[in-house]
């Protein structure tokens, strides 16, 4: 099942500039070892040690936030749009 990834600026150095990637994926957590498959480091980028997404990163799964749903447990169907983006801090 091809789900469509959309990278963000700040990530795209580590993805050779590519701001979108398709990939098979059944879940969240799969579709970040898919990513770390495809560009080596990335997952560093997005998990800490345990694994778990970093707490300034959301992701979205057809605009919802994985938050709502199942976490990195999340499923995901074929033609599925996940997007990843970088919490904004201001003050």
């Amino acid at each position: 099942m091809a789900v469509q990834v959309l990278i963000p600026t700040p990530l795209q150095k580590f993805t050779n500039d590519e701001a979108t990637a398709s990939l098979e994926a059944a879940s969240v957590d799969a579709l970040i070892d898919a990513l770390d498959a495809r560009y080596p480091g990335l997952k560093a980028r997005l998990c800490d040690e345990g694994g778990k997404l970093r707490r300034f990163l959301n992701v979205y799964v057809n605009s919802e936030d994985i938050r709502f749903l199942d976490n990195q447990q999340t499923l995901l169907s074929d033609g599925d749009e996940v997007s990843i983006v970088p919490a904004v801090a201001g003050g």
